[in-house]
């Protein structure tokens, strides 16, 4: 057995020697391969995950965007509210000026120049 495994071996290196060139060859391409593959795989789950990042960071900011704009409308809604409360207010204030003598513009020097002169024709 032992001259078996002795001339085997001898066999094996002797196709090993002989096709030294190719086999080193075809192993050194294959290993480029697996290794662009890798290589290529690590690539590409390098862009996966930016992908995958960029595609949640676009949709935070869409979601914050529509929070900024629900926002926006309920601002302008409480503004519109308010500025039809002032409205009224004015109006209210400006009813209740002109029922107040204290409000009223009073032109004093036509009022002294009317009771002088019904006082001279008296």
């Amino acid at each position: 057995m032992q001259g078996w495994v002795n001339s085997n071996l001898r066999a094996t290196s002797v196709c090993v020697d002989s096709g030294s060139a190719a086999l080193h060859s075809k192993q050194e391409k294959e290993y480029f391969t697996m290794n662009s593959d890798m290589d290529g795989d690590t690539e590409n789950q390098v862009e996966l995950e930016e992908k995958t990042r960029l595609i949640n960071q676009v949709l935070e900011l869409q979601h914050t965007l529509e929070d900024l704009s629900a926002r926006v409308d309920a601002v302008k809604e409480e503004n519109l509210k308010l500025k039809s409360e002032n409205q009224v207010l004015g109006q209210y204030i400006e009813n209740l000026m002109s029922a107040s003598s204290v409000f009223q513009t009073t032109d004093t020097k036509s009022k002294r120049k009317t009771t002088k002169g019904i006082k001279k024709e008296k």
